[in-house]
């Protein structure tokens, strides 16, 4: 059977890699992203054929067409690559991609011989309704914010192009996951559910609102509109993934501290007139230490707006409708759980949607933990049991080598474990055990905490060997070398309450074998 075939931008993107998964095995997809495949975590499939190429550079994208007509060509194109931050200032990159990079895809899926081309917008292109009124379909792209621009000049540059093929535009809700991965919710939550100083504090009355959408719940309403066939659509319709209405700050603080702390929290709403000054204030403090924070002043006139949403006739359109079961306030619990067992996961998946490459240190260096596990259990084990060995640690020389394999692993996964949680008392108590253990076996202490500084050692230069690792000294002192230091004061002192229990034993067995003799 021959599949339908399509062309992906902004493949390696949020929406993209989840538009992957769910249509690699029906449909033959010709991805193309500036990330690599492998890189940006997208699915690898027979079906899926990538371009690793910036679509804002003309003459490298008018050779991946080229190669993609060679390769039999495309039905349809969906168009998901853009530019977006939230520092409010006008980046080039806004036109560089948004619009530029739109017109060489538009120009080239002309040339492809493309029958239909799916343009991804946003409600954010549309100023926000007044109140007591909704968005909908009809709502000009009229917002004032340079992405709201920019998809404006997109939405009428698509239309410009039906002689060729039709096009359908499909406005976003704010997109999450069950890792969150949308920008703002992740600065709210990573605020509200901290010690920080102001993790109580709401804009206005909390009354912020735009509408959230799941990431499955918009792949599901992407797959149903290319599943129209010709004509179903009106050329240049506009279409809504979107809830109806809309979500407050006031409700996600209050579902998201409750399901954090066990009780919702009481917010200390600041008074608007407050707030600009207040953020003003904050940006120029940013400025001077070289640490933005997330909140900019035009973010000031937003407080006690909402972004209201009537999608209903989308809903009609497509047969679709978001699931109960996704919506974000349903959805927190599984997000906070998320935030608490795995918060270096939690960690990569949202700093890389706010397209920044800094993570906590010891975060960062779990990471490179992760990466050269066996590189370090290698190289350790060569230390214990190599030529040197038998001088410096005997008793290990005993040890199987899947004992040892089984050893090495348990005390680096712990070590990891410090590293990711910034708690050494996993470690510690393990160290303990191990000396107990040891004792028993024979080991004298000096050998059992030679092994563990043999690991330090192991690791400061298996990690630093890469780039990544570069500045680092630092973080591997603290977060590696000090842990593994206290597990030795650690071992010493139960080797020295062992070594002096078993004296006094010693001497009662001699004393009571004197009294015996008498």
């Amino acid at each position: 059977m021959t599949l339908p075939t399509l062309v992906l931008t902004g493949a390696s993107g949020f929406v993209g890699r989840h538009l992957l998964e769910s249509l690699a095995g029906e449909y033959r997809i010709f991805g193309i992203a500036r990330r690599s495949q492998v890189r940006c975590g997208a699915p690898v499939h027979p079906n899926i054929t990538w371009f690793q190429v910036d679509i804002g550079e003309r003459e490298p994208l008018s050779e991946v067409f080229r190669m993609i007509r060679v390769l039999g060509g495309a039905d349809t194109v969906v168009h998901l690559a853009a530019h977006y931050d939230f520092t409010g200032e006008e980046h080039p990159e806004y036109r560089r991609t948004n619009v530029e990079g739109l017109r060489n895809t538009l120009d080239f899926s002309r040339e492809l011989g493309v029958k239909r081309f799916v343009f991804s917008s946003s409600v954010a292109a549309c100023r926000l309704p007044s109140p007591g009124s909704a968005l909908t379909e009809d709502s000009p792209p009229d917002g004032d914010h340079v992405y709201a621009r920019t998809k404006a000049i997109g939405e009428a540059m698509v239309r410009e192009y039906e002689e060729s093929f039709p096009s359908t535009i499909v406005r976003f809700a704010a997109l999450f996951s069950d890792w969150c991965e949308y920008p703002p919710l992740f600065m709210f939550l990573s605020t509200w559910l901290s010690p920080a100083w102001n993790r109580n504090l709401l804009g206005g009355r909390g009354e912020s609102a735009i509408p959230y959408l799941h990431v499955k719940d918009v792949v599901a309403a992407l797959r149903l509109v290319l599943e129209k066939r010709p004509g179903e659509l009106a050329p240049g319709e506009v279409l809504i993934a979107s809830p109806d209405g809309s979500t407050s700050h006031r409700e996600l603080f209050d579902e998201a501290t409750r399901d954090f702390d066990g009780e919702a929290r009481a917010p200390i709403l600041m008074p608007r007139p407050l707030c600009g000054p207040g953020m003003w204030g904050r940006a120029l403090l940013g400025r001077l230490t070289g640490d933005m924070p997330f909140e900019r002043p035009w973010m000031a006139s937003y407080i006690d707006l909402k972004m209201t949403i009537d999608a209903s006739r989308s809903r009609a359109r497509l047969g679709w409708a978001p699931r109960p079961r996704l919506e974000l306030l349903r959805r927190l619990p599984f997000l906070i759980e998320n935030l608490k067992t795995d918060p270096l996961e939690w960690n990569l998946r949202n700093r890389a949607a706010m397209k920044e490459v800094h993570f906590p240190s010891n975060l960062r260096l779990h990471r490179l933990l992760e990466r050269y596990e066996d590189d370090v259990i290698s190289a350790y084990h060569g230390h214990l049991v190599g030529p040197h060995g038998p001088i410096r640690f005997a008793n290990y020389q005993r040890i199987s080598e899947e004992e040892h394999d089984w050893n090495h692993r348990v005390v680096f996964g712990h070590l990891k474990n410090t590293v990711r949680t910034r708690d050494k008392a996993v470690l510690i108590s393990y160290c303990r055990q191990l000396a107990t253990r040891r004792f028993e076996q024979g080991f004298a202490a000096d050998e059992l905490c030679g092994a563990l500084l043999v690991l330090n050692l192991v690791v400061h230069r298996v990690i630093r060997r890469d780039p990544q690792a570069k500045g680092m000294r630092q973080e591997l002192l603290d977060f590696v070398t000090g842990p593994l230091r206290l597990g030795c004061d650690e071992i010493q002192e139960v080797f020295d309450e062992l070594t002096a229990a078993r004296a006094r034993q010693d001497r009662t067995a001699s004393s009571q074998a004197v009294t015996r003799d008498a």
